[in-house]
């Protein structure tokens, strides 16, 4: 039976069965994409990372990324998880890498003690949404709104929809796909913020899915800097730092440590940073072709 390698790592954590667990395969660029598929329904995790030689000479390595449903262009914990786990193997040294993803050419800061820093790519604000119907997604109530900003979504290569809630709130949050479905959104980033020590604690949601909560999302800590900067939260110029508890109430703890840019009062880059600690490794069958 034909096989590959694996690694699972914990991301945005420097302790074992914390952060978010991630499945990074190599050995696998003779696959297809059903696959692939199917070995992240098997690993059953938020992504599974798949690490391919670069089709282009500025990229160190490709990733591609699926949840247990779909391939998605990008996404954050498996883009530093994916790095870090490739420079231990030997891939390439500490230092700067460039990742090639659905999302473009990505730079990667990594270092020998397993810590990572990705550069999201191109900041956007999309759509905003009525407060009662996000927070009904998330099983919460008009009480429990932070506002007066109201519920936008904002992302660095993924998009997520953050709604700010008070701090006690965060713990009854719940993804309820029914209402989730009515916004035609289902990825949610419900968040307490505090402007004193520019912290925010944080539950992602993706409604509906296998894998309905994560306990550390990069790509929805990268969007939260370009939301902060839009609604005011942080400054339009210059470099703010920030950061994000996220994984609490799921009992894995996680820690991002972020960075947005601004200018004229919108962000122009953002990065995430979080260390990444090995727990797994092992050889996975490769599944029936099935394309």
């Amino acid at each position: 039976m034909s096989t590959v390698a694996y690694e699972i790592v914990d991301v945005f954590t420097d302790r074992p069965f914390a952060g978010n667990p991630l499945a990074v395969v190599y050995g696998a660029q003779h696959l297809g994409t059903d696959q692939m598929q199917a070995m992240a329904r098997e690993f059953n995790l938020s992504e599974t990372a798949f690490v391919l030689p670069a089709t282009t000479a500025e990229a160190g390595y490709r990733l591609r990324i699926f949840t247990p449903e779909l391939e998605l262009p990008f996404a954050g914990h498996p883009s530093v998880g994916s790095a870090v786990t490739s420079m231990r193997r030997g891939l390439f040294g500490p230092g700067r890498v460039v990742q090639e993803c659905g999302a473009g050419l990505l730079p990667i800061e990594v270092t020998e003690n397993g810590h990572g820093t990705l550069t999201g790519g191109k900041p956007r604000l999309g759509a905003t949404f009525a407060p009662g119907a996000v927070l009904a997604a998330v099983g919460l109530t008009a009480e429990d709104h932070a506002g007066p900003a109201a519920p936008r979504a904002a992302g660095c290569g993924l998009d997520w929809v953050f709604l700010p809630v008070r701090r006690e709130a965060l713990a009854k949050a719940r993804a309820n796909a029914a209402a989730a479905e009515l916004t035609g959104v289902s990825d949610f980033s419900v968040f307490a913020w505090s402007p004193g020590n520019r912290e925010a604690y944080a539950r992602v949601f993706v409604a509906g899915s296998a894998v309905d909560e994560d306990p550390a999302t990069g790509s929805a800590a990268l969007g939260l800097g370009v939301w902060l900067v839009d609604a005011g939260w942080l400054p339009g110029e210059g470099t703010s730092s920030y950061r994000v508890h996220q994984g609490i109430e799921m009992r894995r703890p996680s820690l991002l440590d972020c960075t947005v840019t601004a200018v004229g009062g919108a962000a122009v880059t953002a990065t995430v940073a979080g260390s990444v600690y090995p727990v797994a490794e092992g050889r996975i069958a490769v599944p029936p072709f099935i394309g």
